[in-house]
């Protein structure tokens, strides 16, 4: 034997004896607790009277009793601790195996986005969407990267090969689904995360998301300064406190849409649906609005300084607390149900008032606003 092995052989023999050692000294201590403790107890609480022989010996085994259902109790609460400490040290260790196996999926998923393949690229997008919605740790992580995905991949004016030059026509122009699937998946993932994340602002600004899918989708606070968002799908979306700053938004569905204190300076909605949408505090100074349908939309507090209004639909309007501080509304139609600010004179601005449309059709049984051919602009 070497003498690795011989220091082994003493430290094991050390150890047996020690628990031999510490054995003895349970057995002790619970010979002593059992056999003569009851018995000074007893004599204690007697404190020398004279009782008879089986009632002494009656009181010496009720308080065995009672100190071995103490002993009970002790063991049944260290076993009870000892399976609370096991289970802390399964709990953390499974968290730290699952944290690994995230960490894992999240290089691959990234990795993945790298690649020539459509359908890689897909997929890799799915997999960071899933792991947002698994660990809030990753979440923040997870969106700035879907939006840096689509800032690079997506970048306005288009300068890509394959990408709709920033001049064709938007008839001419496939769904962003259709054309760039990918994008369209990040979008997604994106409008839905964006509802619960922590930090306050997310930048899109200067893409190309020209006919894309954004039904439903939360954009709150997040920046599309410069983007193109034209003949988008925007119905019932969250844009509540989004920084649209020159975007282009012609011919957009926002029909029921939420746009409470964004900022829309300089923006271009020409031929925008608008329809029943929240415009309450936002600010379309200087923005473009011909032809834009605003019917039933509620503008309380918003700003339309130097905004083209003309030959929009402000039938059924609310406009009673917005600016409207040099505004252009030649050919605006208006109807009974439109209201103005106090002591504005809409039909001196050269508003045309006729009929109240009545009742707006359901959304539900009209094609998607993406998907429309729109009409040319008058």
């Amino acid at each position: 034997m070497g003498e690795p092995d011989r220091g082994r052989v003493r430290r094991r023999a050390a150890v047996a004896l020690l628990a031999v050692a510490a054995g003895l000294v349970v057995l002790a201590v619970l010979g002593a607790v059992f056999v003569l403790l009851p018995g000074v107890v007893v004599r204690h609480d007697l404190a020398g009277a004279s009782v008879a022989a089986e009632d002494r010996l009656k009181a010496v085994n009720d308080v065995r009793t009672t100190l071995l259902q103490v002993v009970g109790g002790l063991v049944v609460l260290f076993g009870a601790y000892a399976t609370w400490r096991q289970l802390r040290v399964s709990q953390d260790g499974l968290r730290a195996t699952q944290e690994g196996y995230v960490t894992d999926r999240f290089s691959r998923a990234v990795d993945q986005l790298g690649s020539d393949k459509l359908d890689v690229r897909i997929g890799g997008l799915h997999a960071l969407w899933r792991i947002a919605e698994q660990s809030d740790r990753d979440r923040e992580a997870i969106i700035s990267i879907q939006a840096a995905y689509l800032r690079t991949h997506l970048p306005w004016p288009p300068t890509g090969p394959e990408s709709p030059a920033a001049d064709v026509h938007i008839n001419d122009i496939a769904p962003l689904e259709t054309r760039a699937a990918d994008a369209q998946v990040a979008l997604t993932a994106l409008g839905v995360l964006c509802q619960h994340r922590e930090q306050s602002w997310v930048n899109l600004g200067i893409t190309d998301l020209r006919r894309a899918d954004c039904d439903g989708l939360w954009f709150h606070e997040v920046n599309f300064d410069r983007t193109s968002l034209e003949a988008a799908g925007l119905y019932r979306a969250n844009l509540t406190q989004t920084s649209l700053v020159s975007v282009n938004l012609r011919h957009a569905d926002l029909t029921t849409a939420i746009l409470r204190r964004a900022r829309c300076v300089l923006a271009d909605l020409r031929g925008a649906k608008l329809v029943r949408t929240d415009l309450r505090d936002a600010d379309f100074t200087e923005t473009d609005l011909r032809e834009a349908n605003l019917r039933k939309a509620v503008a309380h507090g918003a700003v339309f300084r130097r905004a083209d209004l003309r030959m929009a639909d402000l039938r059924g309007t609310d406009l009673s607390t917005a600016d409207l501080v040099e505004a252009r509304l030649t050919g605006a139609m208006a109807s009974e149900h439109t209201r103005w600010p106090a002591g504005f004179d809409h039909t001196a601005a050269g508003v045309v008032v006729t009929d109240d449309p009545g009742p707006e059709p359901s959304p539900l049984l009209q094609p998607p606003g993406m998907t429309q051919q729109v009409p040319p602009l008058r």
